[in-house]
């Protein structure tokens, strides 16, 4: 069964653990998944349909819509927060910081470069997409200590997602590149393998972390036209006209939709938002036949880097989780099985009163996973 949830479990700053539990009644929200779910797959057939601009505005105003016919007439569904205000100003400097960093770098490389000065482009292009996944990472991992799978890494869901990213892209697919007349491979070979690194980046910077960050600030509602919005705004750095920009607000609301359906990047990544990227840039044809062979390792590596990032981060949580042994105390046996008595807290239990306040949870009251 795929079910909406919102579960958080991530220690603060002051060093507490937390848990929320799920919504007690989960079946309630398998009618809010059906909707939504049928609203992203129509709104990506109108790509075929509608005018750029119209499908900009269109889109966003049939989603707000919906929420607001969903919250009325819906079946009550606690785990949807659909606004709230409740601002942590470190994520919200956090999203600015690293939104700025990342647009100006690709302005530089686009804009200042270009496809005449291929190394500066590529350095300052690969610059950008480190800063956004690295950044997200290692602000998420490290400084807040939080779960990866608070920015959409991790299994969770996993059913669902894979089912909702399949269908998803089999749509999109449909509408762009069946029956598409490939040029010669050293034209389109180098745009897969950087769609395939674009996507992964914008899959975990824009809704993993800019639009989980939004939604633990502001609710679901403004998360995600507040992501779709950065998400369409970004690509000044490529130099896209307004028109376009308003056509990715748009698409930027139904990515920003089956994100938050399954809270996890693999529902967007590594199909539906590759193969978009990769169909516009095949249409567009500014950088068919511009890219180098070599371009490709140039990707690979940065895959690379991300990857061994997340892994890193993924290492580090699980220490965190785990109990370290210490050696047998006075009286003790080497080599005995340890007692509770020799088990060390978890790392962010360490260093704080044994009074502070911990809520701890029935293991029958942990989140389901998929059926």
């Amino acid at each position: 069964m795929i079910l909406m949830r919102a579960h958080v479990l991530e220690p603060t700053l002051a060093g507490r653990r937390f848990e929320v539990p799920p919504d007690p009644q989960p079946r309630r929200s398998v009618a809010h998944l059906a909707v939504w779910t049928t609203f992203a797959v129509i709104a990506l057939l109108l790509m075929g349909v509608l005018d750029l601009t119209v499908y900009g505005v269109v889109i966003p105003l049939a989603g707000v819509l919906l929420a607001l016919v969903m919250a009325r007439i819906g079946p009550s569904t606690p785990s949807i927060a659909w606004t709230r205000l409740d601002v942590d100003r470190t994520d919200v400097i956090a999203i600015v910081s690293l939104y700025v960093v990342t647009v100006a770098l690709f302005r530089l490389a686009f804009g200042v470069f270009g496809t005449d000065r291929v190394p500066g482009l590529f350095l300052s292009f690969a610059a950008a997409l480190l800063v956004g996944v690295v950044g997200s990472v290692v602000y998420t991992a490290w400084i807040r200590r939080r779960p990866l799978a608070s920015i959409g890494i991790g299994p969770q869901n996993l059913r669902s997602t894979l089912r909702l990213g399949l269908l998803l892209a089999a749509v999109q697919f449909s509408i762009t590149l069946w029956g598409y007349d490939l040029p010669e491979p050293i034209d389109w070979v180098p745009l897969l393998v950087m769609a395939f690194t674009v996507g992964l980046f914008e899959a975990i910077f824009f809704r993993g972390f800019i639009q989980g960050r939004l939604e633990a600030s502001f609710g679901v509602a403004p998360a995600v036209l507040g992501a779709a919005a950065l998400y369409a705004l970004y690509h000044v750095g490529y130099g896209m006209d307004v028109d376009e920009m308003v056509f990715l607000f748009g698409l930027g609301v139904v990515y920003a939709i089956a994100y938050r359906l399954t809270e996890n990047v693999l529902v967007l990544w590594p199909l539906l938002i590759p193969m978009g990227s990769f169909y516009a840039q095949l249409d567009s044809g500014d950088l068919v036949g511009e890219l180098p062979w070599a371009s490709i390792a140039g990707f690979g590596d940065v895959l690379v880097v991300m990857a061994l990032v997340v892994w890193f981060a993924h290492r580090s949580e699980r220490r965190r989780r785990i109990p370290r042994l210490l050696p047998a105390r006075a009286g003790g046996m080497p080599g005995s099985v340890p007692t509770t008595s020799t088990l060390q807290r978890p790392v962010w239990e360490e260093n704080r009163p044994e009074s502070a306040n911990v809520v701890q949870l029935p293991p029958e009251s942990y989140p389901a996973q998929d059926a």
